[in-house]
């Protein structure tokens, strides 16, 4: 048994994306590599609707799929494909552009005011690029938590957690998406599978997410995990809540410009060329 150590730390960075929505990016367009399968990911966390009403209108998407997991508030989605629908609190939206899709998301936020959510983009492999496109609502009902011995509890969007699995299948790079809690003194060992790229995302409280990493990570801390076949997490006075995302890489050459990603620059050219020109969606 392999205890995975830390290859990177760093902190997400406030940005500007879609009609003028402020967030915080953990990574995207940079690295790669490291970070293969994956993409890019976003935070749009915020109690302020002056920072995400303007939202996301419509927009492009070619060659990757787009997951979207809202914590508080409502998102309203449209797409070319005729889907339409509210995402909500708890709820995830996994959406496989494949060969091209335009849709909108639209934050409304809550009673309150409060937006919380987050984005991930996964790569697509080069044979699935062109694919018809798909569209998954999972409605937090339908996502099933793991807890621990220890107290842990494990919420499982997609894979596999001590024989339950989570509600989104027949992913090509076979992902982990999982919300975990680890109470406050204690801690936790979660198998990943050796070769994986496995990053975490720390959204509450603090833990050590390495032992040979005595320093404990916070809030918007954007963990990167060397191979190995578990990762080994422990708190202290405070509990901890992160996102923990894993899947096989692709290792294949990416051309990627905006919402469009491809593997060479002549199918990327093709693809805004397509956009531009009305050709752009194969499946309606």
């Amino acid at each position: 048994m392999t205890i995975r150590t830390l290859q990177q730390i760093s902190q997400s960075i406030p940005t500007l994306e879609g009609a003028g929505v402020h967030l915080r990016r953990a990574f995207g367009f940079g690295g790669t590599a490291l970070f293969d399968p994956f993409l890019l990911f976003d935070d749009f966390r915020s109690d302020h609707p002056d920072q995400y009403l303007k939202g996301f209108p419509w927009h492009p998407h070619r060659g990757i799929e787009t997951i979207t997991y809202v914590l508080a508030g409502d998102v309203e989605h449209g797409d070319s494909l005729g889907n339409r629908g509210m995402i909500s609190s708890g709820d995830v939206q996994w959406m496989t552009a494949g060969s091209g899709i335009i849709h909108q998301e639209m934050p409304k936020g809550d009673a309150a005011g409060s937006m919380h959510g987050f984005q991930l983009w996964c790569n697509l492999p080069a044979a699935e690029k062109m694919c018809a496109p798909r569209y998954r609502d999972v409605t937090a009902a339908t996502i099933p938590t793991v807890t621990t011995a220890a107290g842990a509890t494990i919420k499982v969007i997609c894979g596999m957690v001590d024989g339950t699995r989570g509600p989104v299948e027949d992913i090509t790079i076979d992902p982990q998406y999982l919300d975990i809690t680890v109470p406050a003194e204690s801690g936790l060992e979660h198998p990943t599978r050796p070769g994986d790229t496995v990053v975490a995302y720390v959204i509450g409280g603090e833990a050590s997410f390495a032992p040979e990493e005595p320093n404990r990570q916070g809030n918007r801390s954007i963990l990167v995990f060397s191979d190995g076949d578990r990762i080994a997490v422990r708190t202290a006075a405070q509990p901890v809540r992160f996102l923990l995302i894993s899947g096989r890489p692709l290792r294949e050459l990416i051309a990627w410009r905006g919402p469009i990603v491809m593997n060479t620059e002549e199918e990327l050219q093709t693809a805004f060329r397509e956009y531009h020109d009305g050709t752009f969606l194969k499946h309606r």
